[in-house]
């Protein structure tokens, strides 16, 4: 992300030639990214954990477990390039996900451009990645819950596609664990959403929408500038 939009002043005390000096040192404020789910074992593998996963697949790829507790989530810090993440998974059960991510932005008096929120998603196809820079809760009672506690929804979101149940209602879809056809698709989801993730992290929302809004076949990569329009159009997610 932009240096100069998100690193803070911090002051420091300098000894020189005898005398106390105020030294002002850049760092960089905390990004929050908070994967929603439920807690407990019997939760773990559902459609509705989907987020959990995202979060516990950035830990692993820095060699780090999600484990530590505080503000009713567990917890871990890592370092994306020069970036400070917070890594949180609220405790809290689904529908008040809000009260643990807001103790968070509060605690590091940070603004809403500095909170990413992975879910899952009834509207979009099994292992679809979707970010999008701010927006309604739709459906979901998790993201209605952190909309409350942050009075806005002007905060970047990631959604991973678990697809519109067949013959169940909405809540025990959510609930139910991924079919085996489903399983190394949302594997592959899991992979790329973390990747989108800190796409957001080192180069914004915008260039990680640009890069990840795709569908699971399409490939990643730069459309040619001398395409034609009708390639154009076939290309379109």
């Amino acid at each position: 992300m932009a240096k100069t939009a998100y690193h803070r002043l911090i002051p420091r005390i300098s000894l020189q030639n005898g005398l106390i000096l105020n030294v002002f040192q850049e760092e960089p404020t905390m990004i929050i990214i908070a994967g929603l789910g439920n807690p407990g074992g019997k939760y773990d593998a559902t459609r509705h954990n989907i987020g959990f996963h995202v979060i516990d697949a950035l830990a692993a790829g820095q060699q780090t477990a999600v484990n530590q507790k505080k503000f009713k989530s567990h917890f871990a810090e890592i370092r994306v390039g020069s970036e400070k993440v917070l890594l949180v998974k609220p405790q809290t059960y689904m529908n008040l996900s809000g009260e643990s991510i807001g103790h968070w932005m509060r605690y590091y008096q940070l603004t809403p451009d500095r909170l990413m929120v992975v879910y899952d998603d009834m509207d979009f196809a099994p292992g679809e990645v979707r970010l999008r820079q701010k927006g309604s809760a739709g459906s979901h009672n998790g993201m209605k819950s952190i909309i409350q506690h942050l009075g806005t929804t002007e905060f970047p979101r990631l959604r991973v596609g678990i697809g519109k149940p067949l013959w169940q209602d909405a809540a025990s879809f959510v609930l139910a664990r991924f079919t085996p056809e489903e399983i190394p698709v949302m594997r592959d989801a899991v992979t790329t959403a973390a990747e989108a993730a800190q796409c957001f992290v080192q180069e914004g929302i915008q260039m990680a929408m640009n890069r990840y809004n795709r569908k699971p076949e399409e490939p990643v990569q730069e459309k040619p500038a001398n395409e034609s329009a009708q390639e154009k159009e076939a290309n379109q997610p």
